[in-house]
Formats: structure tokens, sequence, C-alpha cells
């Protein structure tokens, strides 16, 4: 019988940081949008699993929340990303953000939520996707969401699916600064931004700290945010695919959304 090697150092057991889309799947996204960031999504995915494969420290895991008329999770809990299945969703209904920031609020805990993973947790990354503005009272789930030590400590991103119905403003309340809100014009920004954002909040967000730790290499939350905007800023400035996207209070585009082509 072969002998262990009593030289031979055991796995340090890898922290998991949740990747979490929340998707608008109103009525108005309907078609084009919602087709497009079906695809968007599933082939970020492909580059995310391939970020967490490789982090030695941290393992991502990908949940999935859509509203519309009420809010549902894609799975019951995060799946590893190399794993993950994308199922498409489809459009219809109203746009419930308040309700998603309430279940949002619940999942982030570690006494019943997400964030209870046996090897400990990094805060999240969180990539909001909507192309309306909210059609039930926000408010005072976001108030309550912003006070969950977990939500405090990610990174936050919205993208603005078109500037005709959403509110950069409303989408500030929830990334805290404008610069973290993007809006794009059409399928092909979509795409291109969703991946950007996709692997650029995972690749920083892997390593940033765990709500109450610091230190050991760890990226400060509030840096970790600064990092994520930084880089997709300089992807905005700097990609041909992405020149015509606006960022915060930008609307050098405004007027320009075409989503007639899929």
């Amino acid at each position: 019988m072969e002998k262990n090697n009593p030289f031979e150092l055991d796995a340090v057991p890898r922290r998991v940081m949740p990747l979490i889309f929340l998707v608008d799947t109103s009525g108005s996204m309907d078609g084009a949008k919602i087709a497009s960031l079906n695809v968007a999504v599933q082939e970020s995915l492909k580059d995310v699993g391939e970020i967490s494969k490789n982090n030695s420290d941290a393992q991502i895991k990908v949940a999935v929340l859509e509203f519309s008329n009420g809010t549902q999770w894609m799975y019951p809990q995060p799946i590893e990303s190399e794993a993950f299945k994308w199922q498409d969703l489809q459009a219809s209904g109203l746009t419930s953000l308040g309700a998603a920031y309430s279940e949002l609020n619940e999942k982030l805990s570690k006494s019943h939520g997400f964030m209870a993973e046996p090897t400990g947790s990094r805060a999240p990354a969180i990539i909001l996707l909507t192309d309306g503005q909210p059609t039930d009272d926000y408010k005072h789930p976001l108030e309550k969401l912003k006070g969950n030590p977990w939500f405090k400590a990610g990174v936050k991103i919205a993208i603005a699916i078109g500037d005709a119905d959403t509110n950069v403003d409303i989408l500030a309340e929830f990334t805290g600064n404008k610069e973290a809100v993007l809006t794009v014009h059409n399928v092909d920004q979509l795409k291109k931004i969703i991946k950007t954002v996709s692997v650029t909040a995972s690749q920083v967000a892997s390593q940033s700290a765990s709500v109450g730790v610091s230190g050991n290499g760890s990226t400060a939350p509030a840096d970790a945010q600064s990092q994520v905007v930084s880089s997709v800023t300089n992807a905005v400035d700097t990609d041909d695919a992405l020149k015509n996207v606006d960022q915060g209070d930008s609307t050098a585009n405004s007027g320009t959304d075409d989503w007639g082509k899929w």
C-alpha cells in the first residue's frame, strides 16, 4: 500500500466569493434585450469560471435573482462558477426592484443566507441590470440593504439597458456613486459591458477581504469598488466596442438606443 507523503501539505480551503446578478425581467425587457443578456451572461461565466479555477485563495460561486412582478432565484443556493448552468430568462410583468432588494438583503447573511460557507466568505460582487424604473417601493428596502455589512463591503455595479426609462440617480443609490452606473444603447454594447463588468468584478472581489477581516494581502472594500470602477472606466475610454457607452451623468449618447437587431 502506498504511504502518504508526510511532507505534503494539505490544500488550504478557499473562501467563497458570491457573484450575484440582479436581473430585471419585466415586460419591457422582452425581445433583443433579454435575448442578448442571456447570451452575454452565459458567455461571461466561462471567463469567471477560469478566474475561479486559477485562484488559490477564493472560489467564485454564482447566484442569479430575477425580478418582475416578484422575485425568483435561478437556483436556491449559489453554484460554483465552473459548473454553473445558465437557464434562459423570459421577460414579462412589472419592475419589482424593492422586492429584489429585500430578497438580496435576506440572502446576504451568515445565519440563514448565502454567506454561511464553512470555509468562510468574501464580500460579494453584485451586478444590477435593468431597463426601467421601480414599480414598487424601493426606498425602504434599499435603506435596510445599505445597513447590511456584506452589502456595504461588496462591489456594486449597475448597468442601465437603454436611457429611455432608466434613471441614473436611482441606480446610483444602489451602487453608492454614479461612476458605477453604465448606460448601454444597443445589443453589442450590452453584451460587451456584461462581460467586462463580470470579469473585472470577479477578479477584484475575489481578492477582497471578508466582513470584519483585513490584512493578509486582501483588498479593502472601498478600494475594491474603486478598482472595479477605475478598470471599467478605462475600458469605456479605450475599447472601441464601448466608446458609445455612457458612464455616470454622461448623456453624450442619449437617444441612440437601438434594440431591433438580434
